[in-house]
């Protein structure tokens, strides 16, 4: 019984956190903005990202800060997140809202190149990472990761919506 109950309190606990996160920055923010790129190594696999705070696996990314450019975001949230450095010029596929994280987010959503400069250890904020075939990805990728990728290959539509 206590190890079914664990789970649930930590998901309880993160959704938590997030919130109260989000509403220090409806304060000190007029909109909040954050990255996410799809990476794509030399063999066309994609690297995903598996955090210790939310469940499943996704693309890299965060948050834009005070004085920061999007693309100074993206440089540092691939290099944290995976040790990724960029090759070539990031192109933006889409701007979306993400009303799942507050009524004022909006996610920049890049495709690029990217090479690892190491492996990428786990820590408090990756629980793990990698890089996985197209047709291989790993269970529990999230919904907005397999729509993004299907935006990315034309199968649909981008949405406006994350």
């Amino acid at each position: 019984m206590m190890a079914r109950l664990k789970p649930r309190l930590k998901i309880i606990a993160t959704r938590l956190l997030t919130s109260n996160l989000h509403r220090v920055f409806a304060v000190t923010r007029g909109m909040t903005l954050g990255v996410r790129a799809a990476c794509f190594d030399a063999e066309g696999r994609i690297f995903l990202v598996r955090h210790t705070y939310v469940p499943g696996w996704h693309m890299p990314g965060g948050g834009v800060e005070h004085y920061e450019s999007a693309g100074d975001a993206l440089i540092k949230e691939l290099r944290e997140e995976g040790n990724l450095e960029i090759l070539g010029q990031p192109a933006l596929f889409h701007i979306y809202f993400n009303r799942n994280a507050s009524k004022r987010d909006h996610v920049l959503f890049y495709r690029v190149d990217v090479r690892q400069t190491a492996p990428r250890p786990p820590d408090r904020e990756i629980r793990d990472c990698g890089f996985f075939a197209l047709d291989a990805l790993p269970d529990g990728v999230t919904q907005a990761t397999v729509r993004r990728l299907a935006e990315l290959r034309g199968e649909e539509p981008p949405a406006m919506i994350w």
